[in-house]
């Protein structure tokens, strides 16, 4: 290698502390060492090196489009076409691109992998097809390096689909020609590299998803570590016992929404395969315990609902904050975040004539974005044309629709101030409030309905 060559090699490594720059400088040899009959020391990296090198961690399409993408590399910036195997150079500079490269780097290569070179055009479908191919190998890494924070690939809802619908999220993102397309358009569009570098530099994403995929297959420990918060801790789950209407995929996406203070971590509160149809029940599993999703599948097998930004509180008002927001997980996978035309973020009411009883968020009094009755199993989701508050659309297959199953999982550490004893009905809470409606004759609706919940029986999900 000569001087010039090595100056060049020498740049891409500076991005890499000492001791990353070892395990990269190892990692050719690695690759060599693994074509099954080799009799002598090869100088290049074949695909069937890589194949024999992934089996097992990667699909094989993704496989062929890692190669691609570091056949791609182009060290000598003469505009050479794509070589027929990867030298020491080219899986230098390609891993600093995937690995610490800005969005330029990363698009051209991503281009690569879609086509098989870094020139042309490609059509907005087969970006899509990319993004499906990413996503699943992502998965399957996760699941093969044990490092899927005790989610179950089994116990959750199909991942397939869930990995389809966070493709179609992330490239409906894509701008070609600076265009903003629908969805019917988008798959037959051309995109250049300089859309799907701006893509790349507007929906993080994708480049994250793709360095994590590398690095995991390729045995790389970053010094920035592991994968994140790209899934949280998932706690107090058997998963023996328990089925979550939420597919990986769709977690993934929802977690990327939060803020970051409660990204790392989500804990079951309720659900209803495990805790019954009762809104008492509800209220006293999901109250004082921070911020919270919760989720719901209508019997018509839409899935949505919402993120609470505070810990819920049965009151009259509205509560929580602008960081609240709905979200669609099927047919379609959606946030909708706060327009700014009002607050009425949060609602939880319970026992009481003169106002709605239930949990709403969005919207208004009768008419919310999201509303769970306290009559439970019956809910609505109002917006002609759009939710107030949320700018959300119907969420929900009918306006009024019933619950088939409903899921809330409180986000990040446990409150200080979270009761830690035998809980207590949100009537019991209040003696005096409660003193005051036998007074005034109105009904305890709960009444014999409420049930204690023993902290035992919460850790024994």
């Amino acid at each position: 290698m000569g001087n010039a060559e090595s100056t060049s090699l020498q740049k891409y490594l500076s991005r890499f502390l000492p001791k990353e720059q070892a395990v990269i400088d190892g990692i050719f040899n690695k690759l060599l060492g693994t074509e099954a009959g080799a009799t002598k020391k090869a100088k290049a990296v074949t695909l069937e090196m890589l194949k024999v090198y992934v089996e097992g961690t990667l699909p094989e399409s993704m496989t062929v489009r890692l190669y691609n993408g570091m056949r791609s590399v182009d060290p000598t910036g003469k505009a050479v076409p794509p070589s027929d195997s990867v030298s020491k150079e080219q899986l230098i500079v390609f891993l600093s691109d995937v690995l610490r490269g800005i969005a330029e780097e990363k698009g051209a290569l991503i281009l690569s992998m879609i086509s098989g070179s870094q020139i042309g055009t490609v059509k907005g479908r087969q970006v899509t097809e990319f993004t499906e191919d990413l996503i699943s190998s992502l998965l399957q890494v996760l699941k093969h390096r044990k490092l899927l924070k005790d989610w179950s690939l089994d116990q959750t809802r199909d991942s397939a689909e869930g990995i389809k619908l966070l493709a179609t999220q992330l490239t409906c993102e894509l701008r070609p020609a600076g265009e903003e397309l629908p969805a019917g358009k988008l798959l037959e569009a051309d995109c250049d590299l300089g859309s799907i570098e701006d893509w790349v530099f507007r929906v993080s994403s994708v480049p994250t998803f793709l360095s994590l995929v590398v690095s995991q297959v390729l045995c790389i420990q970053l010094s920035e570590g592991g994968v994140g918060n790209l899934l949280p801790e998932c706690r107090d789950v058997h998963w023996s016992k328990f089925l979550s209407i939420l597919d990986l995929p769709s977690v993934m996406y929802l977690n990327s929404q939060l803020p970051v203070e409660v990204q790392h971590q989500w804990r079951l509160l309720f659900s209803t395969r495990l805790h019954g149809e009762s809104f008492s029940r509800l209220c006293g599993l999901v109250v004082h315990k921070g911020p919270t999703i919760l989720v719901i599948r209508d019997s018509q097998g839409h899935i949505f609902g919402g993120f609470a930004s505070h810990s819920w509180e049965t009151k009259p008002q509205f509560q929580g904050s602008n960081r609240c927001f709905l979200f669609s997980v099927k047919p379609s996978l959606s946030v909708y975040m706060c327009t700014g035309y009002n607050d009425h973020y949060m609602y939880l009411n319970h026992g009481q004539q003169t106002m709605p009883n239930g949990l709403g968020m969005g919207g208004q009094h009768n008419y919310f974005g999201l509303w769970v009755d306290s009559n439970f199993g019956k809910g609505h989701s109002k917006a002609k044309s759009r939710c107030t508050t949320y700018n959300s659309p119907q969420l929900s297959a009918k306006e009024d629709f019933s619950i088939d199953v409903m899921e809330v999982w409180a986000l990040g550490e446990p409150p200080e101030d979270a009761p830690s004893k035998t809980k207590k009905s949100i009537l019991n809470a209040d003696p005096e409030a409660q003193a005051m409606m036998e007074m005034t004759g109105k009904v305890r609706q709960s009444e014999g309905l409420w049930e204690p919940v023993e902290e035992e029986e919460e850790a024994d999900k």
